[in-house]
């Protein structure tokens, strides 16, 4: 345990350290030049490391993806569309892709109201009672996933019958004389799902609520007394007058865990691993690229959700510079 504390903290200096002689060193080259050039070639001196490592971890990437979601399945050989008509006509990936419009419908609208409700809530406690809520519900947001979910299956665990429960929803069952549920395994409606689901909103609602209760506190006062000199009451202020001054946030929370739904992985791969009709398309790709070892399927996969999630990242920076031409 030592040694892997050291060697963290090793790695932490070493890159903080390296990075500012790279800059340091970036930067006395760039001061040897002088003169109008050095104005401008110091700002791609500076951008340059950022580039060159967005182009090697991201842009190369995507593009050897693109071009093994062309390839068989070992990507040796080209097989032009197959792999898309594979995917598409594939009845178990039309059910993934449905689980994924679920959880794109529920969880960030979800994350959004509740959000915005405890953000609403806490403002109106008093200053050390406002600090206290938010630290707790902002806590599962510094929970990986993979823990967040292993929390949970205390609360969704279940045991044969007959046998002392461990799961805290079939304990409360239990105690009333009903028979444990395995959770996990009830399909009916999605509700498998949707409790998985409640754990990615529940590691989600602390992000909300922070961004969210810095946007409520910066609507003026004035807005808000003029609107109870006119009588209106503190629904109607809020839908009227509050809601519309922090939408563009609304929108930015929104948006920021939509993109999150779409990535799902982790959740669902450590409890239920995609069975019982709970499958998303992050667990799908993992499971053809190191369970099957079809790269070729697993890299269409991939190919799909870049497509998907492209046009939520255009609004997204559409939406960016919105915001900031009318500051």
């Amino acid at each position: 345990m030592v040694i892997k504390i050291l060697n963290a903290l090793l790695a932490i200096a070493g890159g903080i350290g390296g990075a500012m002689i790279l800059f340091w060193i970036l930067n006395k080259l760039t001061e040897t030049i002088g003169g109008k050039w050095e104005d401008k070639i110091k700002p791609w001196a500076f951008a340059g490391p950022a580039i060159l490592a967005i182009g090697v971890y991201l842009i190369y990437p995507a593009i050897v993806t693109i071009q093994y979601s062309f390839a068989n399945a070992n990507a040796t050989a080209y097989v032009g569309l197959k792999n898309y008509t594979d995917i598409l006509t594939d009845s178990s990936f039309l059910q993934t892709l449905f689980n994924n419009l679920l959880w794109i419908i529920i969880v960030p609208a979800a994350c959004v109201i509740l959000g915005l409700g405890v953000a609403t809530l806490a403002d109106r406690l008093a200053p050390r009672g406002e600090k206290l809520s938010k630290t707790i519900i902002f806590l599962p947001m510094a929970i990986s996933m993979v823990g967040a979910a292993t929390i949970w299956r205390a609360i969704y665990e279940s045991q044969p019958v007959g046998t002392a429960q461990t799961g805290l929803l079939n304990a409360i069952r239990e105690w009333f004389g009903r028979d444990p549920v395995f959770w996990y395994g009830v399909e009916k409606l999605h509700f498998n799902s949707i409790l998985l689901m409640i754990i990615f909103i529940w590691t989600q609602v602390g992000y909300s609520m922070v961004l969210l209760s810095a946007a409520i506190k910066s609507v003026p006062d004035d807005t808000i007394e003029a609107g109870r000199i006119d009588g209106a009451g503190e629904k109607r202020i809020f839908f009227s007058i509050i809601l519309p001054q922090v939408w563009g946030t609304v929108l930015t929370v929104f948006i920021t865990v939509l993109i999150g739904v779409m990535k799902i992985f982790d959740i669902v791969y450590v409890t239920t691993n995609g069975a019982f009709n709970t499958d998303v398309i992050g667990r799908r790709f993992y499971n053809e690229m190191f369970t099957n070892n079809n790269s070729g399927y697993a890299a269409a996969i991939v190919v799909l959700l870049m497509i998907a999630i492209i046009p939520v990242l255009i609004y997204q920076v559409r939406h960016f510079k919105a915001e900031e031409a009318n500051r």
